[in-house]
Protein backbone atom coordinates (compact mmCIF):
# COMPACT_ATOMS: atom_id res chain seq x y z
CA UNK A 1 0.00 0.00 0.00
CA UNK A 2 2.79 2.31 0.96
CA UNK A 3 4.34 1.98 -2.71
CA UNK A 4 0.84 2.49 -4.57
CA UNK A 5 0.79 5.23 -2.47
CA UNK A 6 3.85 7.04 -3.41
CA UNK A 7 3.15 5.96 -6.92
CA UNK A 8 -0.50 7.96 -7.06
CA UNK A 9 1.31 10.83 -5.08
CA UNK A 10 3.60 10.97 -7.62
CA UNK A 11 0.69 11.49 -10.34
CA UNK A 12 -0.21 15.05 -8.55
CA UNK A 13 1.28 18.42 -9.41
CA UNK A 14 1.84 20.05 -6.47
CA UNK A 15 0.24 23.51 -8.04
CA UNK A 16 2.72 26.62 -7.13
CA UNK A 17 -0.12 29.32 -7.60
CA UNK A 18 2.46 31.44 -9.81
CA UNK A 19 1.45 33.19 -13.30
CA UNK A 20 4.40 30.96 -14.68
CA UNK A 21 2.58 27.44 -13.29
CA UNK A 22 -0.28 28.72 -15.28
CA UNK A 23 1.50 29.67 -18.61
CA UNK A 24 3.58 26.44 -18.36
CA UNK A 25 0.90 24.00 -16.92
CA UNK A 26 -2.58 25.63 -17.25
CA UNK A 27 -4.66 25.35 -20.65
CA UNK A 28 -6.48 27.66 -22.20
CA UNK A 29 -9.94 28.17 -22.02
CA UNK A 30 -10.09 27.64 -25.68
CA UNK A 31 -8.28 25.02 -26.02
CA UNK A 32 -10.86 23.03 -23.59
CA UNK A 33 -14.12 23.52 -25.74
CA UNK A 34 -12.13 22.50 -28.61
CA UNK A 35 -11.78 18.30 -27.65
CA UNK A 36 -13.42 16.64 -29.91
CA UNK A 37 -17.18 15.07 -29.15
CA UNK A 38 -15.58 11.73 -30.32
CA UNK A 39 -13.37 11.23 -27.00
CA UNK A 40 -16.24 9.94 -25.08
CA UNK A 41 -16.81 6.90 -27.28
CA UNK A 42 -13.01 6.28 -27.61
CA UNK A 43 -12.47 6.24 -23.92
CA UNK A 44 -15.37 4.20 -23.49
CA UNK A 45 -14.22 1.97 -26.04
CA UNK A 46 -10.79 1.15 -24.49
CA UNK A 47 -12.66 0.23 -21.56
CA UNK A 48 -10.56 2.49 -19.47
CA UNK A 49 -10.72 5.97 -18.43
CA UNK A 50 -8.76 9.23 -18.61
CA UNK A 51 -8.09 10.08 -14.92
CA UNK A 52 -6.18 7.88 -12.64
CA UNK A 53 -8.60 4.91 -10.56
CA UNK A 54 -7.94 5.57 -6.98
CA UNK A 55 -10.48 3.24 -5.83
CA UNK A 56 -7.51 1.24 -4.13
CA UNK A 57 -5.77 3.65 -2.51
CA UNK A 58 -8.09 4.29 0.52
CA UNK A 59 -8.86 7.67 -0.26
CA UNK A 60 -11.81 9.66 1.24
CA UNK A 61 -14.39 9.71 3.40
CA UNK A 62 -17.51 12.02 4.75
CA UNK A 63 -16.63 15.13 6.25
CA UNK A 64 -19.10 17.90 7.44
CA UNK A 65 -17.50 22.22 6.31
CA UNK A 66 -19.41 25.09 6.18
CA UNK A 67 -21.05 26.44 2.91
CA UNK A 68 -21.45 29.76 1.59
CA UNK A 69 -24.50 30.25 3.53
CA UNK A 70 -22.62 29.83 6.65
CA UNK A 71 -24.56 26.40 6.94
CA UNK A 72 -23.02 23.09 7.59
CA UNK A 73 -22.40 21.09 4.23
CA UNK A 74 -22.11 16.97 4.43
CA UNK A 75 -20.34 15.70 1.69
CA UNK A 76 -22.08 12.28 2.08
CA UNK A 77 -25.45 14.55 1.61
CA UNK A 78 -24.57 14.38 -2.17
CA UNK A 79 -25.01 10.79 -2.24
CA UNK A 80 -26.76 9.91 -5.69
CA UNK A 81 -24.80 12.47 -7.31
CA UNK A 82 -21.04 11.93 -9.31
CA UNK A 83 -18.96 14.75 -7.39
CA UNK A 84 -16.13 16.60 -8.57
CA UNK A 85 -14.06 17.34 -5.10
CA UNK A 86 -11.49 19.95 -5.84
CA UNK A 87 -9.12 22.07 -3.11
CA UNK A 88 -7.76 25.57 -3.63
CA UNK A 89 -7.90 28.76 -2.45
CA UNK A 90 -10.12 31.88 -3.49
CA UNK A 91 -6.98 33.88 -3.54
CA UNK A 92 -5.27 31.58 -5.98
CA UNK A 93 -4.30 33.89 -9.07
CA UNK A 94 -4.29 31.01 -11.72
CA UNK A 95 -4.68 27.02 -11.22
CA UNK A 96 -8.03 27.25 -9.11
CA UNK A 97 -9.97 29.90 -11.67
CA UNK A 98 -8.30 27.54 -14.69
CA UNK A 99 -9.25 24.74 -12.85
CA UNK A 100 -13.29 25.51 -12.31
CA UNK A 101 -13.86 27.20 -15.70
CA UNK A 102 -13.10 23.67 -16.89
CA UNK A 103 -15.15 22.37 -14.45
CA UNK A 104 -17.95 24.60 -15.43
CA UNK A 105 -16.96 23.42 -19.28
CA UNK A 106 -17.62 20.18 -17.92
CA UNK A 107 -21.10 20.64 -16.82
CA UNK A 108 -21.67 22.80 -19.89
CA UNK A 109 -20.56 18.95 -22.27
CA UNK A 110 -23.04 16.95 -20.18
CA UNK A 111 -26.06 18.78 -21.09
CA UNK A 112 -29.07 17.19 -19.11
CA UNK A 113 -27.32 14.49 -17.11
CA UNK A 114 -25.43 17.96 -15.52
CA UNK A 115 -28.35 18.11 -12.68
CA UNK A 116 -26.87 14.85 -11.60
CA UNK A 117 -23.28 15.88 -11.08
CA UNK A 118 -22.25 18.65 -8.21
CA UNK A 119 -18.81 19.92 -8.24
CA UNK A 120 -17.43 21.37 -4.45
CA UNK A 121 -14.39 23.40 -4.30
CA UNK A 122 -13.18 23.29 -0.39
CA UNK A 123 -10.63 26.01 0.73
CA UNK A 124 -7.24 25.43 2.26
CA UNK A 125 -7.61 28.68 3.19
CA UNK A 126 -9.59 29.21 5.97
CA UNK A 127 -7.79 31.88 7.66
CA UNK A 128 -8.89 34.42 4.78
CA UNK A 129 -11.61 32.18 3.12
CA UNK A 130 -15.26 32.62 5.06
CA UNK A 131 -17.99 31.30 4.03
CA UNK A 132 -19.76 34.00 2.29
CA UNK A 133 -15.93 34.19 0.36
CA UNK A 134 -15.68 30.99 -0.51
CA UNK A 135 -19.58 30.71 -1.42
CA UNK A 136 -19.34 33.42 -3.84
CA UNK A 137 -15.85 32.65 -5.68
CA UNK A 138 -17.13 29.32 -6.51
CA UNK A 139 -20.52 30.40 -7.52
CA UNK A 140 -18.01 33.23 -10.08
CA UNK A 141 -17.56 30.06 -12.03
CA UNK A 142 -21.03 28.38 -11.99
CA UNK A 143 -24.01 29.14 -9.70
CA UNK A 144 -24.38 25.32 -8.89
CA UNK A 145 -21.03 25.09 -7.35
CA UNK A 146 -20.64 24.44 -3.92
CA UNK A 147 -17.84 26.21 -2.28
CA UNK A 148 -16.83 24.91 1.55
CA UNK A 149 -14.66 26.38 4.26
CA UNK A 150 -14.06 25.38 7.58
CA UNK A 151 -15.51 27.56 11.05
CA UNK A 152 -15.74 26.82 14.37
CA UNK A 153 -14.16 23.02 15.45
CA UNK A 154 -14.80 21.96 11.54
CA UNK A 155 -10.91 21.08 10.66
CA UNK A 156 -9.08 21.34 6.93
CA UNK A 157 -6.36 19.77 8.22
CA UNK A 158 -8.60 16.15 8.91
CA UNK A 159 -10.03 16.47 5.38
CA UNK A 160 -7.23 17.03 3.68
CA UNK A 161 -5.65 13.82 5.29
CA UNK A 162 -8.81 12.10 4.11
CA UNK A 163 -7.96 13.18 0.39
CA UNK A 164 -4.19 13.10 1.00
CA UNK A 165 -3.94 16.53 0.17
CA UNK A 166 -1.05 18.88 0.66
CA UNK A 167 -0.58 22.42 0.80
CA UNK A 168 2.02 25.28 2.02
CA UNK A 169 1.93 29.00 2.59
CA UNK A 170 4.52 30.15 0.34
CA UNK A 171 5.74 33.49 -1.11
CA UNK A 172 4.50 34.94 2.34
CA UNK A 173 4.49 38.75 2.67
CA UNK A 174 2.53 39.25 5.87
CA UNK A 175 0.12 37.84 7.87
CA UNK A 176 -2.27 38.39 5.21
CA UNK A 177 -0.77 38.77 2.02
CA UNK A 178 0.41 35.41 0.80
CA UNK A 179 -0.02 32.23 -2.19
CA UNK A 180 -0.43 28.91 -0.87
CA UNK A 181 1.23 25.94 -3.06
CA UNK A 182 -1.25 22.83 -3.05
CA UNK A 183 -1.91 19.56 -4.46
CA UNK A 184 -3.96 20.43 -7.93
CA UNK A 185 -6.65 18.22 -9.76
CA UNK A 186 -9.83 17.42 -9.01
CA UNK A 187 -10.75 14.08 -7.01
CA UNK A 188 -14.29 12.06 -8.76
CA UNK A 189 -16.66 10.30 -6.48
CA UNK A 190 -19.16 7.85 -7.81
CA UNK A 191 -23.13 8.29 -6.65
CA UNK A 192 -22.32 5.95 -3.57
CA UNK A 193 -19.79 8.85 -2.73
CA UNK A 194 -16.42 6.05 -2.86
CA UNK A 195 -13.77 8.38 -4.62
CA UNK A 196 -12.89 6.53 -7.97
CA UNK A 197 -10.54 8.76 -10.07
CA UNK A 198 -8.14 11.54 -10.08
CA UNK A 199 -8.27 13.77 -12.75
CA UNK A 200 -4.91 15.13 -12.74
CA UNK A 201 -4.37 19.08 -13.64
CA UNK A 202 -4.46 20.00 -17.05
CA UNK A 203 -6.79 17.54 -17.94
CA UNK A 204 -9.72 18.79 -20.27
CA UNK A 205 -12.79 19.42 -20.53
CA UNK A 206 -14.06 16.95 -23.14
CA UNK A 207 -11.95 14.09 -21.00
CA UNK A 208 -13.35 14.80 -17.31
CA UNK A 209 -16.59 14.98 -18.99
CA UNK A 210 -15.88 11.68 -20.73
CA UNK A 211 -15.32 10.19 -17.25
CA UNK A 212 -17.83 11.39 -15.47
CA UNK A 213 -20.57 9.92 -18.16
CA UNK A 214 -19.03 6.54 -17.12
CA UNK A 215 -19.72 6.86 -13.66
CA UNK A 216 -23.32 8.45 -13.93
CA UNK A 217 -24.12 5.31 -16.07
CA UNK A 218 -22.52 3.22 -13.49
Amino acid sequence: MKHRYLALLSTLLLAACSQETAQNNAPAASQAQEVPAASAPKSQAQGGFFGTNVQKDDIGGDFTLTDGDGKPFTLSSLKGKVVLLTFGYTNCPDVCPTSLLTYSEVLGQLGEQAKDVAVVFVSVDPDRDTPEVVGKFAKTFNPNFIGLTATGDQSIPVVKQQYRVVSAKSQEQSADIYLIDHTAGTYVLDKNGETVLMENYGRTSGEIAADVKRLLQS
